[in-house]
């Protein structure tokens, strides 16, 4: 039987189209060993690892009449060099430059005739610093069969490559357009839905298809009861441009901590705090009118226990257990304390289920987890109407120690997730080795001032750190 798309996967490549590409991405910098660390070792390090996701070497390719959906094979014309690309900043190579070069990669959508990933080695940056910049379609993360890119080069300690464990990948033969409308009709006779749905895909029925999607995401079912109204209009969901704009945030875990300590709540909530007050700011700065009763609702992606069997393995957390929480932040509320007491309140009903997943617990999903939950963070949202919610905002712990891709030290790590339609901005968190990263992308027309933004978040932490003293 071909290796069909599922449902799920098949609603991304239909849905997307050049201003909303739907590939999720990271930012990973890295400090350069004494022993050197090269756009050549990168190259062997992927390579090296390919054989361990398959779905990196296979592309689409789309069953003739959309009498099915589309199936992955072997890509026969794989060139990793056409994956892995290398480019330089200009002197002196600043975060701003960075960040720039990272929002022109992300607007730019994957070819669908090759393997749907592409990863940019950046030299030149200040300090003698490497990045990583990884972007991966969301039909190919589904956490069980294949995970982001970024969390299988990454590693806990430094490390040598071992030549003796590369293979010779040899690809399967490609199916003929007849094979292919073979087993689709074979399949249509045993599934006659199929064939509508893949109809309604095929012709863009985006609300169709999401709808037939309820049952595969978890939470999307309970969510969607708890949006009995359309999200709050406001700058935040407007018709996006193909352009888009990148800032990336350093915080501290300790102040995070310190806040808890004074205040209660987790550390996901003084995240989401931090935000509701930038967002306020930033919607104030456009005179947009705000009472005491406003409010932006956040889609929050969390990560659930296996109601049916209680397991935090791997395969149990980074499955389609991400849960989609929607969240009103306060953003006219001037107060922070109780700005984190509000937001506190609202997530308390999701560890309060018994399926919420500690922070300890996905920390030993084995390797570096975050890009792929902030992957399936970005397939859950995919499944709701883009009306009853204002933005995406994914936070994933990372492991408090340094990771390794061979003898380089990742030392920062910016996720950055896609657009939806009709929503101007997206932003990512990942805790890691002390630090609190948040990727921000937005849209180059509705966000153009996102450094603002990302300043914002710092001073709305400042402003809830000074509530401590």
């Amino acid at each position: 039987m071909p290796d069909r798309l599922s449902a799920l996967d098949a609603s991304f490549l239909y849905m997307e189209d050049r201003s909303t590409p739907m590939h999720v991405g990271g930012v990973a910098v890295f400090e350069r060993p004494e022993v050197g660390f090269d756009f050549e070792l990168m190259c062997k390090l992927i390579n090296h690892r390919l054989g361990y996701l398959p779905r990196y070497r296979q592309r689409v390719m789309r069953v003739p009449g959309h009498l099915a959906r589309p199936v992955w094979v072997d890509d026969v014309d794989f060139d990793l060099n056409y994956h892995v690309r290398r480019s330089a900043l200009p002197a002196p190579g600043t975060d701003a430059q960075l960040f720039e070069l990272v929002a022109r990669l992300l607007a730019r959508p994957l070819d669908q005739g090759r393997p749907l990933w592409e990863a940019y080695f950046v030299e030149g940056l200040a300090g003698d610093r490497i990045a990583l910049v990884t972007k991966t379609h969301q039909s190919m993360v589904d956490g069980i069969g294949t995970i982001e890119l970024g969390q299988l080069i990454l590693d806990p300690a430094p490390g040598e490559l071992d030549p003796a464990d590369d293979e010779v990948w040899l690809p399967g033969k490609t199916p003929s357009r007849t094979e292919l409308m073979l087993d689709a009709v074979a399949e249509t006779v045993q599934q006659p839905t199929m064939l509508v749905e893949s109809a309604r895909a095929a012709a863009g029925d985006a609300a169709a298809t999401a709808a037939k999607l309820v049952d595969t995401v978890g939470g999307v079912a309970s969510a969607m009861r708890a949006a009995l109204k359309p999200a709050p209009a406001g700058p935040l969901n407007v018709e996006v441009s193909g352009g888009r704009v990148f800032a990336g945030v350093r915080t501290t875990l300790d102040d995070y901590r310190q806040i808890r300590a004074t205040h209660g709540g987790t550390v996901n909530d003084i995240v989401l705090t931090a935000i509701t007050g930038a967002l306020r700011e930033w919607l104030m700065s456009r005179e947009f009118a705000l009472d005491a009763n406003s409010t932006v609702r956040a889609l929050v992606p969390l990560a659930v226990a296996d109601a049916s069997t209680r397991t935090y393995s791997s395969a149990g957390i980074i499955g389609n257990e991400v849960e989609a929480y929607l969240v009103d932040l306060p953003v006219g509320e001037p107060d922070p304390v109780m700005r984190l007491q509000y937001v506190s309140h609202a997530m308390a009903g999701h560890i309060e289920s018994g399926r919420s997943v500690s922070a300890g617990t996905l920390l030993r999903v084995g390797g570096f987890a975050p890009p792929t939950l902030h992957a399936l963070g970005a397939r859950t949202a995919g499944g709701f109407s883009s009306h009853i919610f204002n933005l995406i905002v994914t936070n994933s712990p990372g492991p408090q120690i340094p990771m390794f891709a061979a003898h380089a030290r990742m030392v920062e790590m910016f996720p950055a997730m896609p657009l939806m339609r009709d929503h101007a901005l997206a932003i990512g968190v990942t805790s890691y080795d002390g630090g609190v990263y948040f990727g921000l992308n937005g849209d180059r027309k509705a966000v153009s001032d996102i450094d603002v933004v990302a300043a914002m978040v710092q001073e709305s932490l400042a402003e809830l750190k000074g509530t401590t003293r």
